[in-house]
């Protein structure tokens, strides 16, 4: 079974209460779901949400009168009641994910390149490769893979594809890794640009944009908002986006008392948390992971008009 990473962190987090509703935004294989379940009362209910038909499958599974799922992106909350005690959600890929050579995540084993959280909708890695530019392809390896060798890997797709199409996660490894001059030691060097694809064909910084506002406005007050995050990228959105939302707005030149000041709309609780060394050697995807917890005031929210880009400053 699938082990969750940083669950006894993030349910802590929580602070679950026995008659609370909770959401688990994404469900992947009940791991955290399971815990949650553990605590809550009989009154207690949880909600929770994946894209993935493979998570839907395992939902089915769950079998507790106090539990619903709905297949569904983790940004898209309207099933979700107004007034909600806390929200999970663990971003990226699953390791169940990971490891099915037939959902193309992972270039440590053969299979089809496809990439999709939804193989049911959109474009496959595949399909997007056989016609990107040049340009746009160097535009997602370098920005969502961090990549400084995304020039050359462009340039070696788009001449690798005039021959024949790239259909293969090995393929298109064994590609990268002969356009990326210099290795980093301990990883392969197809890593980067394989996470850059996903990111780019699921929209996954997007989502995290969409969800982080659309969360915090569900939230009842003392309500917690628990984050995991695997790259930098979606740790930054979720990191300037609560530490944004926990800075009241203040009008400029506007002499105000202490007692006077408005106060935010998130409290940050704690520092990041990051797995322990023993977490570490168990379950090396969580070495990347990073928990960070925000707990909702009592000021009110508007979600409307409410917009953040990846990378950008939110602001209401």
């Amino acid at each position: 079974m699938h082990e969750p990473v940083l669950a006894r962190e993030a349910i802590e987090a929580l602070a679950i209460r026995a008659d609370g509703i909770y959401v688990d935004g994404t469900f992947g294989r009940g791991g955290h779901s399971r815990l949650i379940l553990e605590r809550l009362g009989p009154h207690g209910r949880l909600i929770a949400l994946d894209r993935d038909p493979q998570a839907a499958e395992a939902a089915r599974a769950m079998g507790d009168p106090r539990f619903t799922f709905f297949k569904a992106r983790f940004s898209e909350l309207s099933m979700v009641p107004a007034q909600v005690h806390g929200m999970l959600f663990d971003l990226g890929v699953s390791s169940p994910q990971l490891d099915d050579p037939a959902r193309g995540f992972s270039f440590r084993h053969d299979g089809p390149l496809d990439m999709r959280m939804d193989p049911e909708a959109g474009m496959s890695a595949a399909e997007w490769l056989a016609h990107a530019e040049q340009q746009e392809l160097g535009r997602v390896i370098r920005d969502y893979g961090e990549e400084r060798f995304a020039k050359q890997i462009a340039a070696a797709i788009v001449a690798a594809r005039r021959g024949a199409p790239i259909i293969r996660t090995r393929q298109l490894a064994d590609l990268v890794g002969q356009a990326v001059r210099t290795r980093e030691p301990g990883q392969d060097p197809a890593t980067r640009t394989f996470q850059a694809l996903r990111i780019h064909l699921n929209r996954e910084l997007e989502e995290v944009s969409l969800m982080l506002p659309a969360a915090t406005a569900r939230l009842a007050p003392q309500g917690r908002l628990a984050v995991i995050s695997f790259h930098s990228l979606e740790d930054r959105i979720v990191k300037r986006f609560m530490q944004s939302a926990a800075r009241p707005e203040v009008p400029r030149k506007l002499p105000l008392k202490a007692s006077e000041m408005p106060q935010p709309v998130l409290r940050i609780v704690g520092r990041a948390q990051r797995a322990s060394t023993e977490e570490t050697r168990r379950n090396p995807r969580a070495r990347s992971a990073t928990l960070r917890v925000a707990e909702r005031t009592a000021v009110p929210f508007n979600l409307q008009n409410t917009r953040i880009e990846p990378g950008a400053r939110w602001r209401n």
